[in-house]
């Protein structure tokens, strides 16, 4: 029979029997966890499954067909001696040899003794004995005549085992086979089968810890079926890899301006770099140094792309080229998009470019609140962009060339820092430079290295002409700083410091209105500004009927709201739908797959809003897009109403786009007050600009003194809160507000200082 050893490490159990001390076996219980102990597992799994048996639970017993077969060709004949169960052994299982059958044999034949030794009868042993022919048989054929070869069979067991699966195991083990058992438990129910571990060896390895709750083999089952999965999506691999960092001195441009086949020597290996520099060393220099950077690097021929502030998001036209089907799985979905991957004049380069692709989204899959949905349209941004920048950064590529990919400004996107970490997997530097300490970068990567330098600097374009250089004075870059430490985290705020704006719905009571209208949005419940985003806390709300049925009164409070920046609606419908709009006719190119084309929109000829800021347009576009995918205005997305909603606020009249241009989000914001005393129900134009500017951060309020439902119409839910004041009044006639007295009381210092 065959020695028992102890393991020195976990690769033992992969040797050979004649690469083994004396031709041993080993036998091993392990009862905790560590990264080293998961993948062994793995692969004694697959040994196991190769040329071995898989227990997952316990072995069943004999049934009643097992029992009477075996009792149909062996009979219930049982003597206890080696000869008898050898000759039993030759009729029962006849694929053994004579050397198999004897080591099985006379295991068996101890085991039994060992029985009989514990005090069991005749009957309990020949009991015992048809039960481990029985198991030999059902569950163990398979690899009793593999016993005694090079290639050691491998049993491997999950769960706590019982007595007799303990003595039959033994037994396989004795006559030579590897044992391992799985115990998640601990290993305090083998101990009360095996106090001394007489029969197996506990492994004891650093830092082991329980096992992971999901771990089981049917996890580990899993696992390796996604990696045969991911085999067959990544085709033939290429022969060349990435060497990422690895070479680096951690110099900075330094480093990039290192001529690429000074970088190393090994052909199979490509070497780039994947920094990100927070800060600048210099504010004096520091354009200049950027300028002269890509300067060098485009007199030295390298490839050089620059984006500034963000990657531009792909164009519907982009989209629409990468060819894909409807998904079911996540494999299927990746092998079948990487497919869109083609470099035929450099099939490497092609092959490099899916290992890429797929090793980053492979990631990226499994990733907190992934779904096949979310994860198919991020992989499309992938492939827009790879085909976009493909030319500029590989266009004759050969190895050692590497190119240059230049971020200016942090990642705020994480689509565009999922393909800058595909381009580090390239034959690309990739560089993300972060002069502004303060702006945060959503980019982490484990071959990322950055570089942390002590000035700060805001500069949001890359200098890449003479006439880009910029260079500030100390006065101005010590101005610079002072507004940093003073509008930063500090409730105070420059003119116009954020350019982005969410509006969040208060609901008030009716004589807060009166209280919040003329304050600043910073001192209203629940303004905050997070992420460089401005959170507006906004009124939208309607008012029915009048107080205490007094008519003046009710005229001499609207009066009190009309402040400079209040645009008021006093003729029902303010919109005429049946008046020209220069938009109508192209809203159709202006919407396409759910999204607003911008660009399309910006070039039309008729677009009359190309005079506001950059910001200004693109808010506007924001809250557009915004207004048509909630779904507020009733027959969006079922009978053409969202082209309704472009081209009414693509026509704004510009009373009301001034307002949206002068509006600095952290001060006062703009207002309308809508007005309808009659029965004429608001027009959908009205409701969808009520709507729109509520988004863009409006205060809005209808005054209805009828209490009549005639502004809810064109909404499909509830979005204002109704104040219901008084009693209605009807007929009423809008005066000359310029005539109706303000309401308002004078302080005590007005009515002591203001004029006789």
């Amino acid at each position: 029979m065959f020695a028992h050893m102890k393991i020195k490490n976990l690769n033992d159990f992969f040797v050979e029997r004649d690469g083994r001390p004396g031709r041993c076996v080993y036998f091993c219980r392990i009862n905790g966890y560590t990264e080293e102990i998961g993948q062994f597992i793995q692969k004694y799994y697959e040994a196991a499954r190769v040329s071995g048996v898989i227990i997952e639970g316990r072995i069943p017993n004999p049934d009643e067909k097992n029992l009477a077969y075996y009792e149909e060709i062996m009979g219930l004949d049982f003597r206890m001696n080696t000869d008898f169960i050898s000759q039993s052994l030759k009729r029962w299982l006849p694929r053994m040899n004579d050397y198999q059958r004897g080591n099985v044999a006379r295991a068996l034949y101890e085991t039994l003794c060992d029985l009989r030794r514990s005090g069991k009868n005749e009957n309990m042993l020949r009991n015992a004995y048809i039960k481990f022919m029985c198991w030999l048989y059902y569950k163990f054929e398979r690899i009793v005549n593999m016993l005694g070869g090079s290639r050691i069979p491998k049993i491997l067991y999950e769960g706590e085992i019982s007595s007799y699966e303990l003595q039959l195991v033994t037994i396989l083990s004795n006559a030579g086979c590897d044992v391992v058992l799985l115990q998640y438990g601990g290993d305090a129910g083998y101990r009360s089968l095996d106090a001394g571990s007489q029969l197996s060896d506990a492994l004891v390895l650093p830092d082991m810890r329980e096992f992971p709750p999901d771990f089981n083999l049917k996890w580990i089952r899993s696992r390796i079926q996604e990696e045969l999965n991911n085999e067959r999506m990544y085709g033939t691999k290429p022969q060349i890899l990435n060497c990422t960092n690895a070479w680096i001195e951690g110099k900075g441009l330094d480093d990039l301006r290192k001529d690429t086949a000074a970088r190393g020597d090994d052909p199979k290996l490509f070497y780039n770099c994947f920094y990100r520099i927070n800060g600048v060393e210099d504010k004096q220099t520091y354009a200049n140094e950027l300028y002269q950077f890509q300067l060098e690097l485009t007199n030295n021929d390298r490839r050089v792309v620059i984006v500034d502030e963000c990657i531009p998001m792909p164009e519907m036209d982009e989209i629409a080229a990468v060819k894909r089907k409807n998904y079911v799985r996540q494999d299927e979905m990746l092998m079948d998009l990487a497919a869109n991957i083609q470099y035929t004049a450099n099939v490497e380069l092609q092959r490099v470019m899916v290992k890429a692709f797929l090793d980053v989204m492979l990631a990226e899959a499994k990733s907190a609140g992934m779904n096949l949905n979310k994860l198919t349209n991020r992989a499309v941004y992938m492939l827009c962009w790879m085909r976009r920048y493909q030319k500029q950064l590989f266009s004759n590529w050969r190895m050692p060339d590497i190119g240059c990919f230049i971020h200016m400004g942090p990642c705020k996107d994480e689509n565009e820092a999922l393909f800058l970490r595909i381009l580090a997997r390239l034959p690309v530097d990739v560089l993300i430079l972060n002069p502004r300490l303060t702006a945060k970068c959503c980019l982490s990567d484990t071959l990322l290295y950055e570089i942390d330098l002590a000035e700060s600097l805001s500069m949001n374009r890359y200098p890449r002409q003479s006439a880009d250089v910029q260079v500030g004075t100390v006065a101005y870059h010590a101005e610079r700083e002072l507004n940093g430490l003073m509008y930063q985290d500090t409730g105070m705020y420059r003119n116009f410091q954020y350019d982005k704006a969410v509006s969040i719905t208060l609901q008030t009571m009716y004589e807060e209105i009166q209280i919040l209208w003329k304050e600043e949005l910073k001192f209203r419940p629940n303004f905050s500004t997070e992420n460089g985003v401005v959170t507006l806390p906004v009124i939208f709300a309607k008012v029915s009927g009048v107080k205490d049925g007094i008519v003046q009164k009710y005229w001499s409070s609207i009066k009190e709201l009309m402040t400079e920046d209040t645009f008021v609606v006093k003729n029902v419908p303010y919109i005429d739908p049946a008046a020209p709009n220069p938009m109508k006719m192209y809203t159709v190119e202006f919407f396409k797959n759910g999204r607003l084309q911008r660009k399309k929109i910006r070039e039309n000829q008729n677009y009359s809003y190309s005079f506001l800021r950059d910001e200004v347009q693109e808010h506007i576009f924001d809250k557009l897009q915004l207004l048509i995918e909630s779904r507020v205005i009733k027959g969006t997305f079922e009978n053409g109403t969202e082209y309704a909603i472009i081209a009414t606020i693509l026509n704004m009249p510009k009373e009301i786009v001034r307002l949206i241009q002068k509006f600095d989000f952290t001060k006062k914001n703009p207002k309308l007050i809508y007005i309808n005393t009659g029965e004429k129900i608001i027009s959908l134009e009205d409701s969808i600009l009520a709507a729109f500017l509520n988004l863009a951060g409006f205060d809005v309020v209808f005054f209805v003194p009828t209490g009549y439902q005639n502004v809810e119409k064109h909404f499909n839910r509830s979005l204002m809160e109704e104040h219901q004041i008084g009693e209605y009044v009807y007929d009423l006639q809008v005066p000359n507000m310029a005539l109706v007295s303000s309401g308002a009381r004078l302080s005590w210092r007005d009515r002591l200082f203001r004029r006789s």
